[in-house]
């Protein structure tokens, strides 16, 4: 079992950035795709970006994309979400995951993802 840990969350005023790690231990971690998701108050967990194993292709979703960029360091073992522009909307606990496969594409569905993180709070003021 592959367990990422996600840190980087915090406090940002409207318009701020912030970057949001999310690192493994085991080596076998740059062997899945991985994916964020994010929770506000009150509403379902939906998709927010996903990356390949390779770091080849990312996807995003309409929210955040050209704002947010997903990316990884296959050395270090960690994948990265910079969040540019952020809104008060962005506001959540935002979770990474592994995919439940190796060599998978990166795709938007929960069920695709096998190997969460406790997840880390992000809160933006306007």
């Amino acid at each position: 079992q592959v367990q990422p840990v996600e840190s980087g969350g915090g406090w940002m005023q409207a318009g701020g950035s912030l970057r949001l790690s999310c690192a493994a231990s085991r080596r076998t971690f740059s062997s899945y795709a991985v994916g964020w998701f994010r929770q506000a108050p009150g509403k379902e967990r939906e998709f927010v970006a996903a990356i390949t194993w390779s770091g080849g292709r990312t996807i995003y979703a309409d929210s955040v994309k050209g704002r947010f960029t997903i990316s990884r360091d296959n050395v270090k073992n960690t994948v990265y979400l910079q969040m540019n522009s952020l809104r008060p909307e962005d506001t959540a606990v935002y979770y990474c995951a592994a995919a439940a496969q190796t060599y998978g594409p990166a795709t938007t569905r929960l069920a695709d993802f096998g190997s969460w993180g406790q997840g880390t709070q992000v809160t933006v003021s306007s």
